[in-house]
């Protein structure tokens, strides 16, 4: 990598992009180590506005994921404290998920980013989720 002359910004000799140095984004590399991907977001928004969810809700919710990334996506928001998961000893087993109060706190930015990408359509023209 080359040394650009402004000192936040390195260059990839190889691709030609702009790289910004890690410590300026420090914070938001680690949320999106938490959030980040193709499911995850999707996967807590529907949570918040049903919760708590079955697994079955989520996988009909969510048609186009697979029932390995559902349960692999799940896993890690719940490895990371984002969500709870409660099993019920019942026959057939049944699990809940719901936010934890980490999770809970990023209700605000979840909805932040639906009323953008509302805003966004209105402008850009109107496109079905």
């Amino acid at each position: 990598m080359k040394k650009n002359t402004i000192d936040d910004i390195q260059i990839d000799t190889q691709s030609g992009k702009l790289l910004w140095e890690e410590e300026n984004n420090c914070a938001m590399t680690k949320a999106m180590k938490v959030i980040g991907g193709k499911w995850k977001l999707l996967l807590l928004n529907a949570i918040r506005k049903e919760c708590p969810m079955r697994f079955g809700e989520l996988r009909k919710k969510m048609k186009d994921i697979t029932h390995a990334t559902l349960t692999l996506q799940l896993r890690e928001l719940e490895r990371d404290g984002i969500i709870e998961r409660k099993v019920y000893a019942e026959t057939p087993p049944r699990v809940e998920y719901k936010l934890t109060p980490i999770g809970i706190q990023l209700v605000p930015t979840i909805q932040a980013l639906c009323d953008w990408g509302d805003a966004y359509y209105a402008i850009k023209g109107s496109q079905n989720c």
